[in-house]
């Protein structure tokens, strides 16, 4: 059976983008944390996304300016597995991206049964709390940032259920930021 994890950047006050949707612009990325996302895209898993992250990464590390810049994060990025999650898109221009429209819930339950690559949300604040929600997700990974955005969207914005969760590691990074990993409490 696959795992599902998230990643996400956080700032102190829990948001996972700034007041303008997929603002992103305050998380302290440096030489450590490119190794550090190196690293985990080493790891193959299929990467999900909502429609807006998919848009904002989508037009980024495919391009020249990525591949000069974040050469090994960009060709792990371009080669992954990956699945968009969106009402409104047909196709997607990304390559090795499947688009997936209706009953989310119900395919990411499929595809966590079926056996290969296990699985990695990145950004996509309504997918985590959709999927969170649901019980879908094994892991949590934040990258807390050393700010406070003081408006943005909060990661878990509307979820309603409360989640139990156990630490499970802690990374501390030069630039200040901390790597906070979850598992849902319970869980082997």
């Amino acid at each position: 059976m696959r795992t599902l994890s998230v990643f996400n950047f956080i700032s102190l006050d829990g948001c996972f983008e700034g007041p303008v949707k997929g603002d992103i612009s305050w998380h302290k990325h440096d030489e450590e944390g490119r190794a550090f996302s190196a690293e985990k895209l080493g790891q193959g898993n299929m990467l999900l996304f909502g429609r807006v992250t998919y848009d904002i990464m989508s037009s980024y590390w495919p391009s020249e300016a990525a591949l000069r810049s974040d050469s090994i994060e960009a060709e792990r990025m371009n080669r992954a597995e990956k699945i968009v999650f969106s009402r409104t898109l047909d196709r997607a221009s990304w390559n090795n991206t499947t688009v997936i429209k209706d009953d989310i819930v119900g395919r990411v339950r499929e595809i966590k049964r079926s056996e290969g690559k296990n699985m990695t949300i990145l950004g996509s604040g309504s997918i985590v709390t959709l999927f969170a929600a649901h019980g879908l997700i094994d892991e949590y990974q934040f990258m807390v940032d050393p700010v406070v955005l003081g408006n943005g969207t909060r990661i878990f914005d509307g979820i309603e259920k409360q989640l139990e969760l156990t630490l499970t590691g802690t990374r501390v990074f030069r630039n200040g930021c901390v790597l906070l990993s979850y598992k849902q409490k319970g869980d082997g």
